[in-house]
C-alpha cells in the first residue's frame, strides 16, 4: 500500500494503526472534553476534515478554542470551500461570545482557499476588530491584487479609529497604493510615517519611495532615496525602475552606475527592469549586451530575463532574432514559462512560419503548457494567421477553461480566411457557452463581413453591438467599417463613416487617420485632405510619426509639396519612412536634385538607407539624367548596403537609362538580370522605346508584355499600331485594316465651383459646345504643328473625339477662370493631350497638375515635372 501524501504531512500505513477508533477512545475513564478535542486534533492531523466536523456535530460538550483553530488551519491545506463554509458555520454554533482571535482565522481560512467573498463576510460580521483582523483582511484582498479595495479598507479602518497600522500592514497598503496610482494617499501614509516615529524602518521606506516612482513622481521619489538613512538593493531597484517606467532609460542607466560605485552589486531584479526597458523602447541590441554583460559579471539570466528579451525582439519586428534567442535559452537550462512560449508563438505568428509553430507548440506541450489558456490563445492566433484553420480548431477544443480571448482569436482566424458563416456559428455558439462577447468580438465580425464584401450584414452588426449586444462601440468599430469601405474602393462611403464619427464624438486614433488619409491621396481632395490634418491637430495626433508620414505622401499624392516639406521640418522626431516619404514625393514632383540632396542629408544625419531609399534616389537620378551617377548609387545599395535589387530597383534603372536615350544599355542590363521580366520591367523597356522612337525595340517590349498580359486591351491596340507605324516607315505596303480592341473610355475630373465636374472623352454635355469647342480647336492648331513623331503618340482622338482632359482643362479656364487647375484622370495622358496641357499653362499663366494613371504632371509656364517622360 502507498503512502498517504496529505497537503503538510505523510502518514504511512503503520502510523494509521496507531490511531485508536472514536468508541474506544469514548471507552476509556477520561474527560469527554479532553477525549473530544484529541480526537478531533488527531482527525485534523490526519486530514480526516469530514470526520472532524461529524465528530463535532455530535459533540455535547464545549469543545476548546485551540481545537477549533486547529481545525481552522487544517482547512486551508484542504483549499476547499465547501469545508470552509462547514467550519464557518460550526463555529458560529460554538463561539457564544465574539472571539476575534478566530473570526481571524476564519477570515485568513477563506481568503486562503480563494474566497474573498467568504472572507469579508467573516470580517463584516465582527463586532471586534483588532489589529490581526484588519490584517487579515487587508492581506487577502492584498494577495489577490484587489490594490483598490485594499486602499479603501485601509480609509475605513482609520475612519473607526481604534486601530492603527503597524510596520507590517503599511507596505502591503502602500504596494496597494503605488500600483492603483494612487499618489495622494501614499503622501498621507507618509506623514503618518514621520509622526508615528517610523522614519527609520527600512521596509517601510522603501515602500513609500515605491508609491513615488511608479505614481511618476521622480523628483519626489529622488529627494526621498537621498534623504533616507538606510539604502538596500531594494531601494535602488525602485528608483530605477520608476525611471524605466516613465522612459527614461539613461536616468535609469546612471543610477544602475552610481549603484554600482557604491559598493552595491545589481541584483538579478535590477539587471530585469533595464533590459525589460531597453526591450520595450525597441533598443533590443542594448538589452541583449546588457544579457551578456550580467553573466560576465556573475548574474544568471532567469526566466524574465530571457522574456523580456524575447518579447523585444518578437514586438519589434526581429522575429528571427527573437526564435534564435529562444533557443539559446533551452541551452542555458533555463525553463520558459508561459509568457516566454507566447513571445516566441508571436514570433512565428508574426513571421508566418509554421514549421518553427509547430516546433514551439511542441515545447509548450512538453513542458505542460498544451492547454494553458494564454498559450493556448496565441497558438490559435498562430495558426490562424499561418492560414491552419483546422490546427486552430484543434488548439481551441482542448482549451477547456476558454476565456473571450479565446473565442475572439478563433472568430478572427475564420473571418480572416472568409469563413464569415463559421464564424456566424462560434459567434452564437459563444454566447449561449455564457460567454458574453465584448467590443474585440463585435469588431472582429464587422471587419470579417465588410472585408470579404458583404457590406449590409458589417453594418447591421455595427449598429446592432450597442442596441442588441449591449456593447459600447470604440474608435476601431469606426475604423473597421473605414478601412472595409477603402479596401473595396468606396472612397466617399469611407469619407462619410469618418464624418459621422465626428459627429457622434467618437475621436479618431493614429489607425483612423492612417486608414483615411489614402482616400485624399489626388489631387481633387485637398479640401478634405486640410478637414482630416484638423483634425489630426484637434486629437492631438500630430506628433505620431506614423500619421506625419502618411501627410507628407498625401499632400504630395494632392500637388501640395510645399505642405509636405512644412510637416517633415516640424516633425520633433522621425524615422526612415520620413525620409524616404520626402524624396519620393520630390521625385513625383520632378525635383530631382532636391531628392539628392536630401538622401546626401540623410547619411550624413546617421539614417541607414533602405530599398524605398535606393529606388527613389535612382529615380531622382533618373529624371536628372544622370545615368553615371545613378549607376553608381545602383552598385553602392549592393556592395555597400548589403541591399538586393527588387523589381523596383530594375525597373528604376530602365527609366534612368531610358531617359537619357541609351535604350542598348537598357536592353544590355535586363538581359543580365537574375529575375523572369515582369509586367513592370517590360512596361518601363515600352516607355523608354516609344519616347526615344525606337519602333523595332518598342514592338518587342509590347509583345514581350502580351505574352505576359495577352486579354489587356490597351497593350493590343498599342502593339497593333506600333505595327502599323513600323510598315509605313519602312515604305511598306500597310496591312489590311482591322477593328482594334476596345480600350477603356477615358474620363477625368475637377473641381470647380466647390463641385466635382466629370468629363467623359467626347462628350460636350458639360460645356458650351460652340464656344469651348473652338478654344480648344484654337490650341490644338498649335498642339499639331509640334507634333513630330507620330509613333510617339498613339493616337485616340478619331476614335474617342476629344479627349476628356481637354474638356476638363477648358471649363476650368473658360467657365471657371482658375488659374490653379487639378485634374485626375483614369488613364494614361498621351502626347497631344500633354502637349495641349504645357500650351494652356504657357499661354494662360496657369498652373495645371493632372494625376493619371502612370504620374503626376505638374504643368508650369510651359514645362511639366515629367520632363515629357511617362
Amino acid at each position: 500500500m502507498e503512502s498517504l501524501i496529505l497537503p503538510c504531512k505523510t502518514i504511512t500505513p503503520s502510523k494509521l494503526a496507531e490511531i485508536p477508533s472514536k468508541p474506544e477512545i469514548q471507552s476509556r475513564n477520561t474527560s469527554p472534553k479532553l477525549i473530544n478535542d484529541a480526537y478531533l486534533k488527531q482527525l485534523c492531523k490526519l486530514g480526516r476534515l469530514n470526520e472532524a466536523i461529524s465528530a463535532l456535530d455530535s459533540c455535547s460538550s464545549t469543545v476548546k478554542h485551540s481545537t477549533l483553530s486547529h481545525l481552522i488551519e487544517s482547512c486551508v491545506g484542504s483549499n476547499s470551500l465547501d469545508l470552509c463554509h462547514k467550519i464557518h458555520s460550526r463555529a458560529k454554533k460554538w463561539m457564544h461570545e465574539p472571539d476575534p482571535f478566530l473570526e481571524t482565522k476564519l477570515v485568513g481560512m477563506f481568503a486562503k482557499c480563494g474566497s474573498l467573498d467568504g472572507a469579508f463576510k467573516v470580517f463584516d460580521e465582527m463586532r471586534e476588530r483588532n489589529l490581526y483582523a484588519w490584517s487579515a483582511v487587508i492581506g487577502a484582498f492584498s494577495r489577490e491584487k484587489k490594490w483598490g479595495d485594499v486602499v479603501a479598507l485601509f480609509y475605513w479602518m482609520m475612519a473607526v479609529g481604534d486601530v492603527v497600522p503597524d510596520d507590517y500592514m503599511l507596505p502591503k497598503i502602500l504596494q496597494a497604493c503605488g500600483n492603483c496610482g494612487d499618489v495622494e494617499t501614499g503622501e498621507l501614509i507618509h506623514g503618518m510615517v514621520i509622526k508615528r516615529g517610523l522614519s527609520g524602518d527600512l521596509r517601510v521606506n522603501n515602500s513609500i519611495l515605491s508609491v513615488y516612482a511608479k505614481c511618476g513622481r521622480l523628483s519626489s521619489a529622488e529627494k526621498f532615496f537621498h534623504g533616507m538613512v538606510g539604502r538596500d538593493r531594494v531601494s535602488w531597484n525602485a528608483l530605477i525602475t520608476g525611471y524605466c517606467h516613465a522612459g527614461n532609460v539613461a536616468e535609469a542607466r546612471r543610477l544602475f552606475e552610481s549603484m554600482q560605485d557604491k559598493g552595491l552589486e545589481p541584483d538579478v531584479i535590477t539587471w530585469n527592469v533595464l533590459i525589460s526597458s531597453y526591450s520595450q523602447l525597441g533598443k533590443c541590441d542594448v538589452a541583449r549586451e546588457l544579457m551578456t554583460e550580467m553573466e560576465i559579471r556573475g548574474v544568471r539570466p532567469d526566466v524574465c530575463t530571457w522574456t523580456s528579451a524575447i518579447l523585444g525582439f518578437a514586438q519589434n519586428n526581429r522575429r528571427f532574432e527573437a526564435l534564435s534567442l529562444f533557443r539559446e535559452m533551452f541551452l542555458a537550462g533555463v525553463e520558459p514559462n508561459g509568457i516566454t512560449l507566447m513571445s516566441a508563438i508571436l514570433s512565428c505568428s508574426l513571421e508566418k512560419d509554421i514549421m518553427k509553430g509547430r516546433e514551439v507548440h511542441l515545447v509548450a506541450v512538453k513542458l505542460g503548457y498544451g492547454e494553458d489558456v494564454l498559450v493556448g490563445n496565441s497558438l490559435v492566433d498562430m495558426y490562424s494567421k499561418c492560414g491552419k484553420l483546422d490546427a486552430a480548431r484543434q488548439v481551441f477544443d482542448m482549451i477547456s477553461e476558454k476565456d473571450i480571448y479565446t473565442w475572439n482569436s478563433m472568430i478572427a482566424g475564420y473571418c480572416q480566411a472568409g469563413y464569415c458563416g463559421i464564424a456566424d456559428d462560434l459567434f452564437k455558439h459563444m454566447q449561449e457557452s455564457g460567454v458574453l462577447p465584448n467590443v474585440v468580438t463585435w469588431n472582429v465580425m464587422i471587419s470579417g463581413y465588410i472585408q470579404n464584401g458583404d457590406e449590409d450584414q458589417a453594418t447591421d452588426l455595427f449598429y446592432m453591438m450597442e442596441t442588441n449586444g449591449g456593447v459600447k462601440r470604440d474608435t476601431a468599430s469606426w475604423n473597421a467599417l473605414i478601412a472595409g469601405f477603402l479596401h473595396h474602393g468606396q472612397k466617399d462611403k469611407a469619407l462619410r463613416v469618418f464624418r459621422k464619427m465626428q459627429f457622434y464624438g467618437v475621436k479618431p486614433n493614429a489607425i483612423t487617420i492612417l486608414s483615411i488619409l489614402p482616400a485624399c491621396a489626388d489631387l481633387i481632395a485637398i479640401r478634405k485632405l486640410k478637414e482630416i490634418h484638423c483634425c489630426v491637430l484637434r486629437s492631438n495626433l500630430e506628433l505620431e510619426v506614423s500619421v506625419a508620414n502618411s501627410l507628407i505622401d498625401t499632400y504630395a499624392k494632392c500637388g501640395s509639396i510645399a505642405y509636405s516639406k512644412s510637416i517633415f521640418d516640424a516633425m520633433p522626431s522621425m524615422d526612415i519612412i520620413t525620409w524616404n516619404t520626402l524624396a519620393t514625393s520630390y521625385v513625383l514632383h520632378g525635383f530631382s536634385s532636391k531628392a539628392i540632396e536630401l538622401f546626401e542629408l540623410m547619411r550624413k544625419l546617421g539614417y541607414k538607407p533602405n530599398k524605398s531609399t535606393f529606388a527613389s534616389i535612382i529615380s531622382a537620378y533618373g529624371l536628372a539624367k544622370n545615368v553615371d551617377e545613378g549607376k553608381r548609387i545602383f552598385s553602392l545599395m549592393i556592395e555597400e548596403y548589403h541591399i538586393l535589387p527588387t523589381v523596383d530597383h530594375y525597373v528604376a534603372m530602365v527609366n534612368l537609362y531610358g531617359r537619357s536615350g541609351k535604350l542598348d544599355e537598357a536592353f544590355e542590363f535586363i538581359r543580365d538580370l537574375p529575375i523572369d521580366l515582369g509586367v513592370s520591367i517590360w512596361s518601363a523597356v515600352l516607355t523608354a522605346c516609344r519616347r526615344q522612337g525606337n519602333i523595332r525595340l518598342a514592338i518587342e517590349a509590347g509583345e514581350r508584355l502580351l505574352e505576359l498580359e495577352p486579354d489587356n486591351a490597351s497593350t493590343q491596340r498599342m502593339v497593333l499600331q506600333l505595327r502599323g507605324l513600323s510598315n509605313k516607315s519602312s515604305k511598306m505596303k500597310r496591312p489590311r485594316a482591322r477593328k482594334l480592341p476596345a480600350g477603356p473610355i477615358g474620363c477625368s475630373w475637377i473641381e470647380g465651383e466647390n463641385t466635382v465636374h466629370a468629363f467623359v472623352s467626347g462628350d460636350f454635355s458639360q460645356l458650351d459646345g460652340t464656344c469651348l469647342r473652338s478654344w480648344i480647336e484654337s490650341i490644338e492648331a498649335n498642339t499639331k504643328e509640334s507634333k513630330h513623331q507620330e509613333m510617339v503618340s498613339i493616337q485616340e482622338e478619331e476614335n474617342r473625339g476629344i479627349h476628356s482632359e481637354k474638356l476638363a482643362l477648358a471649363y476650368a479656364v473658360i467657365k471657371c477662370g482658375q488659374q490653379s487647375i487639378r485634374v485626375v484622370k483614369n488613364l494614361r495622358m498621351c502626347d497631344d493631350c500633354h502637349r495641349f496641357a504645357k500650351l494652356v499653362s504657357s499661354k494662360y499663366g496657369c498652373e495645371i497638375y493632372v494625376y493619371d494613371s502612370i504620374c503626376l504632371h505638374h504643368l508650369k509656364k510651359g514645362v511639366c515635372s515629367c520632363g515629357d517622360y511617362w
